[in-house]
């Protein structure tokens, strides 16, 4: 199958169902992200002469989870830039307006990249098991340097993307370019786990003293 021909099944699939073709996308996309960040781990931890750990598919599963839940998420935020910020108007219909496309990148990084993250390490934690005190303990850890990361990386992404990338693939270009940062978000979620493992561990041996 030729890139055009899976281009055009891709934009009728989106047409006639929206939030299936986003979701089935997304968690395809956001699975080859953490696929990647472990196979990262491991080539690293090998490199460092580690044990090297087994691949963990239950991890790989809640980032498909994540992706197909938040992706459609995405495409509707998407669509409500699209219709608040309008790229040209009526007196210029050639013309994209750079002030529209400024509005899209600081709505979208100003609202949605702080909720997203929000909805990331919550819905991680719920899914790992953990309870209130250890997701908590993550956000006090991880999010803040995550949010800075984000506002680092992905403004120039979403410019190109708000800019010249039709909506129905907004999504999958942004979970795209969106695999390097799950390898992130994955490696700083794993390393976080590990150390709430550790300390729990310091804290029973404390205790049984």
């Amino acid at each position: 199958m030729s890139s055009l021909t899976l281009a055009r099944a891709y934009r009728h699939s989106f047409e006639t169902h929206p939030n299936l073709t986003l979701a089935a996308a997304g968690a395809t996309l956001t699975a080859i992200g953490d696929a990647v960040a472990q196979t990262t781990q491991s080539f690293l931890e090998e490199d460092k002469n580690k044990h090297t750990r087994s691949y963990d598919f239950p991890r790989t599963i809640r980032f498909f989870c994540y992706g197909a839940v938040i992706s459609p998420i995405v495409g509707r935020w998407n669509k409500f830039l699209e219709v608040r910020f309008p790229l040209r108007s009526a007196n210029t219909p050639g013309r994209t307006s750079f002030r529209a496309v400024a509005k899209r990148v600081a709505t979208d990084q100003i609202v949605m990249a702080p909720v997203g993250l929000a909805i990331f390490f919550s819905s991680m934690g719920v899914m790992e098991g953990r309870d209130r005190d250890h997701i908590v303990r993550k956000f006090r850890d991880l999010y803040v340097p995550a949010l800075e990361a984000n506002w680092k990386v992905w403004p120039l992404a979403q410019l190109l993307n708000f800019s010249v990338i039709p909506l129905p693939y907004r999504v999958p270009f942004s979970q795209s370019c969106g695999v390097f940062w799950t390898l992130y978000l994955s490696l700083i979620n794993s390393q976080e786990n590990q150390s709430q493992e550790r300390q729990d561990k310091m804290a029973e041996v404390v205790r049984e003293k």
